[in-house]
């Protein structure tokens, strides 16, 4: 993704070669009504106004999704920066293209200030993604290219936008899959927040990659060479340097001990199909030893937000050690894009992908809120609920299910049915009886134990109970159980 903005020629030249019989004549009447409506327009960095659609029409091509959400790229800003009105929008581009816009305008139309302006943005966000994902595409890039500027803006502003990104905007993109963008935001994010940090982390980096350079171009040569000799002729092999922030995180984890992060450098073959991943992963086994309980298959078992790939972790010689990284195409693209690949040159209208039925989710919730007071309530348990990273639980039966990291037991029978809540006893992972508060890991397989004389859940589970579905049905229940309690407990005379 560029970080100074294309010029339209540039973005002319990207179509041609990413898109199968592109309509240019929409991109050029699309970026002849943006040039217009911004014409004598300067931005904070000095630079034409145009610049910034420009860019964000750019990302929106990079990532391949159908020419109509493009041109919207192109529009983003047109109608609430100038005299330009929907109605023209509609009439020249069409409805879908007018659609993306005015969802996109609905989207920046916040005028409320500090705590007000983030609950707005948010509410906002979240009726956008259920109501039509491309209109969170079209602003992921639009935010992406205000980051990569970000230096031009007062420091209070600089900071606030950061932070959100970081809390908001990477997280989103995270779960919809879109592992560039989330990277991206959070790199980006992180060396305005945290300079220092982020300093210290591409020193890292980058006297990393100069020691290891030579030795991960010889490795990949290596690996190319035994790849042909399997006659897998369709493989791409290259190096991939762990991003800034997610070292940064990882470091943290550890103790800042560096000797304990195995991924720093990793090689990702991409192949054609499934079981050449397979073939490609004995292969790299063959040739080096792998290191004990680091082989991930994420094919097998996807992560919840839908990415797929093979992991290993071999040692090389002199005690060195290197993650591969193994897929299809097909899983690469969804790694890189998420959610966006589904859109991929494709025609627009088309139903959203599986795995969004969070997002209807947290729509419905948000509705519920009457108000700002609630809605700031139940905030943090929505960033659990839908940002925190996540974990995936099998039932014994081999189903998925997908929860927040820290989720217990007790969340996993809720997830289950509230039924299956309500009347949990205790709960078997791995086979192993465990307490109903104990954090459940990804890959866990758990059995929960109902009672069926149990009249409903403990107080006590609020305690520990991770998820806002499973916290709002033990309050609803336990508020229903305390109500006929105090009924039964008052004289009868009280009771009308």
């Amino acid at each position: 993704m560029p970080q100074t903005a294309p010029t339209f020629e540039e973005l002319l030249i990207l179509v041609e070669r990413n898109y199968k019989n592109p309509d240019l004549d929409l991109i050029r009447r699309a970026y002849a009504v943006a040039e217009e409506a911004h014409r004598g327009e300067k931005r904070l960095t000095e630079e034409a106004y145009i610049t910034h659609p420009l860019a964000a029409a750019y990302t929106l091509a990079q990532m391949g999704l159908n020419l109509n959400v493009v041109a919207a790229g192109l529009l983003h800003d047109a109608v609430e920066d100038s005299g330009l009105d929907l109605d023209d929008v509609r009439k020249e581009f069409g409805d879908d293209v007018a659609s993306l816009v005015d969802g996109v305008t609905k989207l920046k139309k916040v005028v409320y200030r500090g705590v007000d302006r983030y609950v707005e943005n948010l509410r906002k966000m979240f009726l956008a993604m259920a109501s039509d994902v491309r209109v969170i595409f079209i602003k992921f890039a639009d935010r992406l290219h205000n980051l990569h500027t970000l230096y031009a803006m007062p420091q209070h502003k600089q900071e606030r936008i950061a932070r959100e990104t970081l809390e908001i905007y990477a997280p989103i993109a995270n779960r919809l899959g879109m592992g560039e963008m989330k990277g991206e935001f959070e790199d980006l994010a992180f060396k305005h927040l945290h300079p220092k940090e982020y300093d210290w982390m591409k020193q890292i980096m980058d006297t990393k990659v100069r020691e290891r350079g030579a030795s991960i171009s010889a490795l990949i040569e290596r690996v190319e060479g035994f790849l042909r000799e399997a006659n897998i002729m369709e493989a791409g092999v290259h190096g991939r340097v762990k991003r800034l922030y997610s070292l940064y995180r990882k470091l943290q984890r550890y103790q800042n001990d560096l000797s304990k992060i195995f991924d720093l450098i990793a090689v990702r073959v991409v192949v054609e199909d499934v079981e050449d991943c397979y073939l490609v992963l004995g292969l790299v086994h063959k040739h080096w030893t792998p290191v004990p309980n680091r082989i991930k298959d994420y094919i097998a078992q996807p992560k919840p937000n839908g990415y797929q790939s093979l992991h290993t972790t071999v040692f090389l010689s002199q005690g060195e050690v290197v993650e591969f990284q193994i897929r299809t195409r097909e899983m690469h693209e969804l790694a890189e894009f998420g959610v966006a690949a589904h859109w991929r040159y494709k025609e627009p209208g088309l139903s959203p992908a599986k795995n969004l039925r969070w997002m209807e989710e947290l729509v419905a919730i948000q509705k519920e809120l009457a108000n700002k007071k609630d809605f700031l309530e139940q905030l943090e348990a929505l960033k659990i609920d839908v940002f925190k990273d996540r974990i995936f639980i099998f039932t014994p039966q081999g189903d998925v299910l997908d929860l927040p990291e820290g989720a217990t037991p007790v969340d996993f029978a809720y997830a289950i049915h509230t039924e299956i809540g309500d009347k949990c006893s205790s709960a078997r992972v791995n086979d192993q009886i465990v307490n109903l508060d104990t954090p459940l890991q990804s890959n866990d397989i758990v059995e929960i134990i109902t009672d069926k004389n149990r009249k409903g859940p403990n107080p006590d589970w609020l305690k520990f109970a991770k998820t806002n579905h499973a916290r709002s049905k033990i309050r609803d229940k336990t508020k229903h159980t305390m109500r006929q309690w105090f009924s039964h407990m008052l004289p009868t005379s009280k009771r009308k």
